[in-house]
């Protein structure tokens, strides 16, 4: 048993209420299980939560904003996500703005993306094209525990190969022409990295695929929509909610016979303490974190008044300028140094959303790459990059609001050093997170287990990492072998 309080009524208690948290009690609920969930803020939601951030009536997502990964995770699949939240989609996924040309323009259907990228498009659809065919496979071998064989194995060997070609230096690429290499440049470093390596390769060719197979959707409301479908369900299993209750050790908890810990290594390190065994403790220390974020938050007038009219249908916007320019600002951050001209991700979810503003205003969503920790308010940088794009953008600005890399670090003890992908996508640190071994959910303590963005499959929004933790619980601890989505979709 682990905890201290015993009240004879706790099976399993999550520390956590994040996507991943709350993916894992409900797994466990399913069971038939008595589950307490343990948030420290007040209200649910870790990467997903949306506040009124600047004026009265602009809403904001906190942290993540669109949900490719929402519509292709197996779990959110079996939840029936799409049925309890409207998922609104933008015409385009995401675009890449260039200085003095048309911007690089994924649109949900491929075709009409590659006809776009002219002497590209032949070479975009080779790509993409047997990627979005076979979607599922991709992502049941992409989102799976990352240690058995995947089910589609040529669709995991594509991919594996396709990675290696955009991400190896020494390789050229197929990609000629600067639209299509600045678009897939832009997607690929949603992985914080520089894109000409093998994690922000595999990454972009992730997230674009999933472009045109199931979209870049943005909930109805904002992202709290779907933690808070999440929480309801969970209620309804009758599991037990407890928000505002920071947890400092094992011994804040209720006994229970498993425990999740919905938290990064460093929080690990922290809840379980002398617990751990001495050689998994040190690993532990070893988890490397990645680069921050500064997010800055806009009240807008109108909306953005974008060079290129075709980025007023993009839900997503990738704000770096060519390929070339896109790696050199993400070197200068990995090496500790501002970039004077950042990598900023920009989502507008009034494109599709007429609910996060008042009557003909917007809000739009961003954030820079920062070093690791900064305390620098990157505001001004980022509102340089979206006007650099969209001439007359500051005078529409009727609030803005920076949070720090440590300010969110502050914010969410999950985001070490503003870390919002919870460590650093390396090749080594993407598939063997948090340490390397044969079960990357087990901590060494019986009953206690990681179900974080720090364990596989990684960052997102799928609630995949706590899936495939509450599944080892359920077998190790309580002899279940059951199907963990078959629970998640199992009517209580």
């Amino acid at each position: 048993m682990i905890g201290n309080r015993s009240n004879g009524e706790t099976d399993a208690v999550v520390v956590g209420a994040g996507p991943n948290g709350l993916a894992a009690a409900l797994v466990l609920a399913g069971a038939g299980l008595r589950v307490e969930v343990h948030e420290a803020a007040d209200t649910v939601g870790g990467g997903a939560r949306t506040a009124a951030t600047t004026l009265p009536g602009f809403r904001h997502d906190v942290c993540s904003v669109a949900h490719p990964m929402a519509l292709a995770s197996p779990f959110f699949r079996a939840f029936g996500l799409a049925r309890r939240v409207e998922l609104l989609q933008p015409e385009i996924a995401y675009a890449q703005p260039l200085d003095g040309a048309p911007a690089g323009l994924a649109w949900r259907d491929l075709d009409r993306t590659a006809d776009g990228l002219g002497r590209d498009g032949a070479a975009w659809r080779a790509v993409f094209g047997p990627l979005v065919e076979r979607w599922q496979g991709l992502v049941a071998a992409v989102l799976s525990d990352q240690r058995r064989v995947p089910a589609d194995p040529l669709t995991a060997l594509r991919l594996l190969l396709r990675t290696a070609e955009f991400g190896s230096p020494a390789r050229g690429a197929r990609l000629r022409g600067e639209r299509a290499r600045a678009l897939f440049a832009g997607v690929a470093a949603h992985a914080v990295r520089p894109p000409r390596e093998l994690a922000p390769a595999g990454a972009g060719l992730l997230l674009g695929t999933l472009a045109h197979a199931v979209g870049w959707p943005v909930p109805r409301g904002g992202s709290q929509s779907v933690v808070d479908a999440m929480a309801e369900e969970l209620t309804r299993r009758g599991a037990r909610i407890v928000t505002g209750h920071p947890i400092g050790s094992l011994e804040d908890l209720p006994l229970a016979r498993a425990v999740l810990l919905d938290t990064s290594p460093t929080g690990l390190l922290r809840i379980a303490g002398r617990r751990l065994p001495d050689r998994h403790a040190r690993r532990l220390r070893g988890y490397r974190y990645g680069s921050g974020a500064c997010k800055v938050d806009f009240a807008l007038a109108g909306p953005v008044p974008w060079r290129d009219p075709d980025c007023a249908l993009a839900g997503t916007l990738h704000l770096s300028g060519t390929r070339e320019q896109t790696v050199a600002a993400e070197r200068e951050i990995a090496a500790g140094r501002h970039a004077e001209r950042p990598f900023v991700l920009a989502v507008q979810p009034g494109v599709v959303d007429d609910t996060r503003a008042p009557a003909g205003q917007h809000t739009l969503y961003s954030y820079a790459h920062v070093p690791h920790g900064s305390t620098v308010d990157a505001g001004e940088a980022v509102t340089a990059q979206i006007e650099r794009f969209a001439p007359g953008f500051r005078d529409l600005v009727l609030a803005r609001r920076a949070t720090t890399a440590a300010d969110l670090a502050a914010y969410n003890a999950n985001y070490v050093g503003g870390d919002i992908g919870a460590g650093a996508m390396t090749l080594r640190q993407t598939v063997l997170r948090p340490v390397p071994a044969l079960d990357p959910y087990a901590t060494g303590v019986p009953g206690l287990f990681l179900c974080s963005a720090a364990t596989p499959p990684g960052p997102g929004v799928h609630g995949m990492a706590g899936l495939h933790a509450a599944a080892r619980a359920l077998r190790t601890v309580f002899g279940d072998p059951t199907d963990p989505l078959a629970l998640v979709a199992a009517p209580r």
